[in-house]
């Protein structure tokens, strides 16, 4: 199995100018290859002859400076550029391969470890061309991963992180269930659980959407180009990378404590996306990181061996009585409690939420 470790990284003066520039012929090689495959296919397409793909290594000649940068991450752009043809023709919804532009706000390059050229020791990360480079290495790494790849990234506000790949054995002994939760969607509360808790959820960006326009206020105002203009920009990169970071922060501790403390956990497979399109509730849904929970849930869930099983999303799980599974035909969002002939008085979500954890094991013990 794989496992990312991502520290921040510190490089010196020297190493940030050859940073940029192994972003910048990245992103050359890219946009060269992706126009060289579209032009070999406009010239072939009618004739039967093979195409042939162009490679870094071809374009050194009439672009010196390609070499003093990674030749491993020259060679991973043309695998990644290769990844999304294949992606493009298994999947035409997913789009056909896109130029890369200098504007992004996100940068990085990935490179490959061959032959002890990348050596993680003494919070000092060892890279290809660029020597030792000063890391935060805020997790200790057993003896035994073998380190595989690296890719190096920038991040609108300006600081560099390195995500680390390990390979290492892994054995998972499936445990067996006893005990299990079922967690029903909340837009505010991010979920509400079979046994009744809310977690909380502080709402991130609601909170600092204040700070942000006024600091967005003062961006419009200054003259673009300008040594301030960039400054405010990467004041706006940084507050927004602090808000996402407090998010993911969150969701990790969440995940946790329900991975520690159940066997089997059930959610409803909901589509985001639309949701947020259909419902015009598109900044309340992104800022819950709902999917990103799962995410992290997954993950954690398969890495001790324990359950996550997706209930489908037409499953009627609010209108089903958890105590006698009895259904009503109609019920309105505005009934926030859920009141059944056999005398289950109970809250909409909480009851929900029982009778998704209940399809679940349903589910499981029929597969």
């Amino acid at each position: 199995m794989n496992r990312g470790y991502k520290f921040r990284i510190y490089p010196n003066e020297e190493q940030r100018i050859l940073l940029a520039k192994t972003f910048g012929c990245v992103r050359k090689v890219w946009n060269l290859m992706l126009a060289d495959r579209i032009s070999e296919y406009e010239g072939i397409k009618d004739a039967a002859q093979k195409m042939k793909y162009p490679t870094p290594a071809q374009y050194k000649v009439e672009f010196p400076f390609l070499k003093e940068v990674d030749s491993l991450a020259l060679a991973n752009a043309q695998m990644n550029l290769d990844k999304a043809y294949k992606n493009f023709f298994r999947d035409k919804e997913i789009g056909f391969p896109r130029w890369k532009s200098k504007k992004n706000p996100v940068k990085s390059y990935t490179t490959n470890a061959v032959n002890g050229n990348i050596t993680l020791e003494n919070s000092q990360l060892k890279l290809p061309k660029l020597g030792k480079v000063r890391v935060k290495a805020h997790r200790s790494i057993p003896k035994d991963y073998q380190l595989k790849s690296v890719t190096v990234s920038q991040s609108p506000s300006g600081k560099y992180y390195a995500s680390i790949v390990y390979e290492y054995n892994h054995h998972v002994e499936t445990k067996e269930i006893r005990s299990a939760i079922g967690l029903d969607f909340s837009m505010s509360e991010l979920y509400i659980s079979s046994e009744g808790n809310k977690p909380q959820f502080p709402r991130f960006y609601r909170r600092a959407q204040e700070k942000l326009a006024r600091m967005q206020r003062v961006l419009s105002k200054m003259q673009q180009g300008s040594n301030n203009y960039y400054k405010q920009k990467r004041k706006i990169a940084s507050y927004h990378q602090y808000v996402a970071n407090c998010r993911k922060d969150f969701l990790h501790k969440e995940s946790r404590q329900i991975t520690n403390a159940f066997d089997l956990v059930a959610i409803e497979n909901l589509n985001m996306k639309a949701m947020s399109r259909v419902l015009n509730f598109g900044k309340s849904v992104s800022d819950n990181g709902w999917g990103m929970f799962v995410s992290f849930l997954s993950y954690k869930l398969a890495d001790n061996g324990k359950h996550l099983i997706k209930v489908d999303k037409w499953f009627p799980s609010s209108k089903i009585c958890s105590k006698c599974g009895a259904k009503k035909e109609e019920l309105s969002l505005s009934e926030r409690v859920y009141i059944c002939d056999c005398g289950n008085v109970l809250d909409r979500d909480v009851n929900a939420a029982i009778n998704i954890r209940d399809e679940a094991m349903r589910m499981l013990a029929t597969a």
